[in-house]
């Protein structure tokens, strides 16, 4: 049988009205959903955000428990992982993100908090180009414990995840639709495999359809759950760059591959080198330096007194991060001082050096 709190879980996304950003603010202040549930209109008005509307939407919400037991069932029965906002195994990147879903529907294996996940999208039509591109960089990616995300779409998102299972590398396909189907129909042997070599990952319920509407969602999980983003081929107006603007937002690291001038399928990679709103990629190597991936911190021979007056602004921005907790994930860190990942990752190398900053497993951080 299902938890109370889990139906609770699911209704609370069910209620007209509420929405991710409201559902979050009232987490906070009651700390779980079935007190959600339990809370009285005087409190409820109390809550900044929460006007009448929104609690009457919530007093009379309960009427959502059944069609929640029915989602657990079907959680139960296909072998289906809820992912919580606070649940531990919730991706933590996508957590510090201001639009991340409440809650997600996950089928498969594979850690969706690895130390490295990188996100590959591009054109649905890649060109022998792109698909070589696509090819050669994942094969790059072997041997590194990377998780490759994409959106199980056609094109280069499916050969991304073709080609990291190819190359025992985790692969996790984010869905615009329930997990009672797979769309495009044509990736279910794929999406099978996935499975078994990483998952299928949605914020959809059983029942919803793969609606237009439903992919610029699914977008911001990809873009939300990695550190890097990497587009392959992509229209000045297509999907991708959906994608990597909602990357742009939340401060992640972009990349794209350049292609020919007059190619169609390269202007959207091409503008977004251009206006500096992505790096430009020729292999992983790229990815590797910039994401300060192949440095990794060596102890010093001596021990350096920190002193924070020889910071500069960028590192004190790091060290006020640290004002109301003791320790911080990196991602938290990024988000706090609104630095992309590869900037954070190179100011907290520095820091360690100077002895302000320690690593601990995890990719936490504390202050000396």
């Amino acid at each position: 049988m299902p938890s109370d709190e889990l139906l609770y879980q699911i209704g609370l996304t069910l209620i007209n009205g509420i929405g991710d950003h409201h559902a979050k603010n009232l987490l906070a202040y009651y700390g779980s959903a079935g007190a959600v549930f339990e809370t009285n209109r005087s409190t409820l008005l109390k809550i900044p955000g929460i006007g009448e509307m929104h609690a009457n939407s919530l007093l009379n919400g309960k009427n959502v428990l059944r069609e929640a037991e029915q989602e657990a069932r079907f959680i139960e029965d296909n072998n289906i992982q809820p992912l919580f906002f606070t649940d531990e195994d919730y991706p933590q990147r996508l957590k510090f993100c201001h639009d991340s879903p409440t809650l997600l529907y996950y089928k498969g294996n594979a850690n969706l908090n690895a130390l490295k996940v990188v996100a590959v999208v591009g054109t649905r039509q890649p060109t022998e180009y792109g698909k070589q591109l696509t090819e050669k960089f994942i094969s790059e990616l072997r041997g590194t414990g990377i998780l490759v995300v994409s959106g199980l779409a056609y094109g280069i998102d499916v050969l991304a995840h073709k080609k990291a299972m190819e190359n025992d590398l985790d692969t996790v396909g984010v869905v615009a639709h329930g997990l009672d189907r797979i769309y495009p129909q044509l990736h279910e042997p794929i999406a099978d495999r996935m499975q078994k070599m990483g998952g299928l990952l949605t914020d959809f319920r059983s029942g919803t359809n793969p609606d237009a509407v439903n992919f610029p969602k699914r977008n911001r999980i990809v873009a939300g759950m990695c550190d890097a983003l990497v587009v392959v081929e992509s229209k000045r107006d297509g999907g991708s760059l959906i994608t990597a603007t909602i990357a742009n937002s939340y401060n992640k690291d972009v990349f794209a591959f350049p292609g020919r001038t007059n190619d169609p399928l390269s202007e959207g990679c091409n503008a977004f080198i251009k206006m500096n709103r992505a790096s430009l990629m020729e292999s992983a190597a790229d990815l590797f330096y910039i994401m300060g991936w192949d440095t990794e911190p060596k102890p010093k021979e001596t021990a350096q007194i920190p002193s924070l007056l020889k910071l500069n602004a960028e590192e004190l921005k790091i060290v006020n991060a640290f004002s109301n907790k003791k320790q911080l994930h990196m991602d938290e860190i990024s988000y706090v001082s609104s630095f992309p990942i590869s900037k954070v990752s190179s100011l907290l190398l520095q820091l360690e050096f100077s002895n302000v900053i320690k690593s601990h497993p995890g990719k936490m951080y504390s202050l000396v």
